[in-house]
């Protein structure tokens, strides 16, 4: 019995020895693995902390950029609104310009357009005129033969006649002034002078 005694004894010491190979290397097992979850916690904290770091940094060149881009955008924005009223003004000038050019050019027609129109105005106001008095003469000669082929004198002889009359009138008053102031002298006077003034008138 002693031997089945020594046989389990040994095998208690094997079976013993092997728990303890066992638990110590599941012991180192769960060391390595506490290690391997202290390292994995500690590369979460440092990457925390970078990240914090690597954000307020990023946070903090988007904020110089974005202050640079905002300073620069309202550089920008100013020099194109200059560009722009220099533009605007050449674009003015020019239009300007244009219209000038154009007020002129229509006013030098306007004007020439108005000189041929006066020109042509007054050639033709010449000419009626020109016809008018040809028609006048006209008129007039032949009014003045239909009123001789009647026996009418005409403004001319009129005007004679009445240029005699006012002679012969000049004359009688000068005679009766020279004659001697009888009255008979001034009947026979005043008889003559009615008497020549109706030879005249006829």
């Amino acid at each position: 019995m002693s031997k089945k005694t020594a046989k389990k004894k040994v095998a208690k010491k094997k079976v013993s020895k092997k728990t303890a190979a066992r638990k110590s290397v599941t012991n180192q097992a769960q060391d390595y693995a506490h290690e391997i979850w202290l390292a994995g916690l500690g590369a979460f904290s440092l990457a925390q902390d970078e990240g914090s770091k690597v954000f307020k940094q990023g946070s903090k060149a988007v904020e110089d950029t974005r202050s640079k881009v905002l300073g620069e955008s309202a550089k920008l924005f100013d020099r194109l609104v200059k560009e722009g009223s220099k533009l605007e003004k050449k674009g003015r000038n020019a239009a300007n310009s244009a219209v000038d050019g154009v007020r002129g050019d229509v006013e030098s027609r306007v004007d020439k357009v108005r000189g041929d129109v006066e020109s042509r105005v007054g050639k033709v106001r010449e000419q009626a005129q020109t016809n008018w008095d040809k028609l006048e003469k006209v008129f007039e000669q032949r009014v003045a033969r239909a009123m001789s082929g009647l026996g009418v004198p005409t403004s001319d002889e009129i005007n004679e006649l009445s240029a005699r009359v006012a002679e012969l009138n000049k004359r009688v008053a000068a005679m009766s002034k020279t004659s001697d102031s009888s009255p008979a002298a001034k009947k026979s006077t005043t008889k003559t002078s009615k008497t020549k003034a109706d030879t005249a008138a006829g």
